[in-house]
């Protein structure tokens, strides 16, 4: 009978589940690694959908601010059992529906209350004094207040001159919800966000998406925190998912994909069908033993490598 080291769970995508044999593993961290476009969010969002299937709650935590609802629940992701959480967005004030107005009172401005000083609440005139002398010294010439020679002058330091990480792709391509804001900023919120969900338990699965953040600054995390999102994932079996361009969780990831640039499909002329998407399975922690004797040949390798195809809603299945 063959024994598996951890439980593994569908991503609903059958070419994937056949090269990992069952899935993606429980109460583990899976790192899936590639750039923008390349089928990482597409599996994510697959595998989010299996979960809730089976009724359970999973967790998004967003440091890019670049999930669409509406694409996640066309993959069949129960909105009401997702935790959306958006890193570095403020609060927008809420808006009102077209059925929806202010009564009159609140647009008409208030009558001015007459009083001191041509209309309206002033200081008293005591008050004015204060504040005077700072506000003729503003007036006075600059080489009034020049130190003489005899006076000490104050050292003043020069300024440190800071470098920031360019990004390889030009600013025009890059997403502009990323190009506004620090990403560093937003990589500390997710962080905090991501170990109190994991402390706390009680989701399924919860996906860190750094996918459009530059490696120079993914890279920053320190080792320590993934070696502690691993023991509490295992902990509360919760299976983590760490979207990223560059591998940042290193020996703390049980299971390391690399997705390659997806390829439009040519079955048409003029007609966009969809896109085939390309994964290897480049590290893997824990495999299957399928019995306890060593054969004395080496055993054939597996390809690692696995294709398969997302077609468009007007294209139909194929």
């Amino acid at each position: 009978m063959p024994q598996v080291a951890r439980l593994v769970a569908p991503t609903g995508i059958a070419a994937v589940d056949n090269q990992l044999e069952g899935g993606l593993p429980v109460g583990a961290t899976t790192e899936f690694v590639g750039p923008e476009c390349s089928g990482h969010t597409s599996v994510a969002l697959a595998f989010l959908a299996q979960m809730m299937r089976m009724g359970n709650v999973c967790a998004w935590i967003d440091v890019c601010d670049g999930l669409d609802p509406e694409s996640a629940a066309a993959t069949g992701i129960d909105l009401s059992r997702l935790l959306w959480v958006r890193c570095g967005v403020s609060a927008e004030p809420a808006r009102l529906s077209p059925g929806l107005q202010f009564p009159q009172k609140y647009l008409v401005p208030p009558p001015v209350m007459k009083g001191f000083h041509g209309g309206g609440f002033g200081p008293h005139p005591q008050t004015e004094v204060k504040g005077l002398s700072e506000a003729a010294s503003d007036l006075l010439r600059p080489e009034a207040f020049a130190p003489r020679c005899a006076e000490p002058q104050r050292r003043m330091k020069p300024e440190r001159e800071v470098f920031l990480p360019v990004s390889p792709m030009p600013a025009a391509k890059l997403n502009p919800r990323v190009r506004s804001g620090k990403p560093w900023a937003r990589i500390e919120q997710a962080l905090r966000v991501a170990d109190l969900l994991l402390q706390a338990g009680g989701f399924a699965a919860i996906v860190l998406d750094m996918a459009s953040i530059a490696p120079e600054y993914s890279a920053r995390v320190p080792l320590a925190t993934w070696f502690r999102y691993r023991a509490a994932a295992e902990r509360t079996q919760t299976s983590l998912l760490l979207l990223t361009q560059h591998s940042c969780a290193k020996s703390s990831a049980e299971l390391l994909l690399r997705f390659q640039h997806g390829k439009a499909c040519d079955d048409e002329t003029t007609v966009f069908t969809g896109i085939e998407y390309r994964m290897e399975v480049e590290r893997r922690r824990f495999t299957q033993v399928h019995a306890n004797i060593v054969p004395m040949r080496k055993p054939s390798q597996r390809e690692n490598g696995v294709h398969w195809r997302s077609h468009s809603t007007w294209a139909g299945v194929r």
